[in-house]
Order: C-alpha cells, then sequence, then structure tokens
C-alpha cells in the first residue's frame, strides 16, 4: 500500500483517515466538494486534493488513477442518489486490483441476520422519513449503494460504524459480523477510531468482502 485515496477526505472522519494514513507513510490523494477545501488548509502540501462531488465520475477517475486503496465515506445526502453515484464511480474507475475500504452506518445489513433494537429501528424509520421528505437525506440510497457493493467481485470492505463519539484513541476498534452481537453492546465509537480501522482495512486480509460492525473496544454497558 503505498498511495490511497479518501472519497469524502473533507468530512471528520475523511480527515482523521488523512492523518492516519499520512502517519502510515501512505501518498494521500482525496476528492472532496469545493466549498470544503479549506476545512483541510492544515493538510495543505501533504495531500493532493480534487475538488468535485463524491458522485462525479470523471474526477474520481483521475482521483483513484494508480491508487493501491481506495477508501469512501458513503454519505446519503439530499434524494439524488448520492450515495450509490459515488460508490459507482469508485467501483467502476478504481484500479482492478485495488483494496475498497467503504463507511456506513449500523442500519445497512448484507444478509439480513443483524438483530437491531427497538429503538435503532425507530430512529432510522423516523429519521429517514422526515429526512427525505425534507429533500435532506435518503437513507434508502445507502442501501441501495451498499448492496452494489456486495454484488461486486471487488476487493470491498463495507465498514459499519456505531454511534459516534469524538475523544482520543482507545485503539483499534474491535468488530462481528452481525449487530447484535453482545460484543457491539456499548454502541459507540471513537471517530478517531474508526478511522484508524478504515485504514487498517486496507491491509488486512480477513477483511476483504466482509462488512464488519465495529465498537471501540470491549466497554462495559
Amino acid at each position: 500500500m503505498k498511495r490511497v485515496c479518501i472519497i469524502g477526505i473533507s468530512g471528520k472522519l475523511g480527515r482523521y483517515m488523512a492523518r492516519e494514513a499520512l502517519d502510515r507513510g501512505y501518498e494521500v490523494r482525496g476528492v472532496c466538494r469545493p466549498e470544503s477545501v479549506g476545512k483541510l488548509a492544515d493538510l495543505a502540501g501533504r495531500i493532493t486534493l480534487f475538488p468535485a462531488r463524491t458522485d462525479d465520475a470523471e474526477v474520481v477517475a483521475e482521483a483513484v488513477k494508480s491508487c493501491d486503496g481506495v477508501l469512501t465515506v458513503l454519505v446519503p445526502w439530499g434524494v439524488k442518489d448520492y450515495a450509490s453515484g459515488t460508490a459507482r464511480a469508485v467501483l467502476e474507475n478504481a484500479e482492478p486490483d485495488a483494496r475498497l475500504v467503504f463507511s456506513c452506518g449500523w442500519h445497512i445489513s448484507r444478509d439480513g441476520q443483524d438483530v437491531y433494537s427497538f429503538k435503532l429501528k425507530m430512529i432510522v424509520a423516523v429519521f429517514g422519513r422526515v429526512a427525505k421528505w425534507l429533500r435532506a437525506a435518503d437513507l434508502d440510497d445507502q442501501v441501495r449503494a451498499t448492496d452494489m457493493i456486495f454484488a461486486s467481485d471487488r476487493d470491498w470492505t463495507v465498514v459499519r460504524g456505531s454511534n459516534l463519539e469524538e475523544g482520543p484513541s482507545e485503539g483499534l476498534p474491535v468488530w462481528a459480523e452481525h449487530v447484535g452481537d453482545p460484543l457491539l453492546a456499548a454502541n459507540i465509537t471513537r471517530r478517531v477510531d474508526f478511522a484508524k480501522f478504515m485504514v487498517h482495512a486496507l491491509t488486512d486480509d480477513a477483511l476483504t468482502r466482509q462488512a464488519p460492525a465495529i465498537v471501540s473496544g470491549v466497554r462495559k454497558v
């Protein structure tokens, strides 16, 4: 792993991933909306930016060229298939042997074997309806995006994060195949450690074509 591209590099998770990748000695490229470039001022001169929407296939194709790994933040903003457009742009344009790592929330299920609490199901249902009505976000599109990834024959990993919080690193998160596993009961992940896991997944063959659900360490509930 020498060169990586971060799709959605200007968000909090993206910036943490950029620092983690730089700390590992990787050359870092990134795609973010032009209006968000200023958020990366502290990394100027250390990364190469491609200002554009993350579903802009032409720009993504240029950004991921010759990259060994691609880290993608799948966000469901708007109601114009932003998440699925981003996933498609990466899947279709990344180098054939590149490792592809995507981020999303616990509400995504690969095989229908996840067990969700009533509270989580209600939050997703209510937020999903309200956000779509306001035309602010479309959680269904994030599902379509991950279904596209799961059906791909690429070397992908979909990292499913629990509730996020800020704070110093607690180390590499633990993971389970399915939500509902007692290991995940704490339902909290430090954002900096989510980023650490994403970058780690680039070189962990055990995570290839897996959808790990993660939490920070093993906490008491």
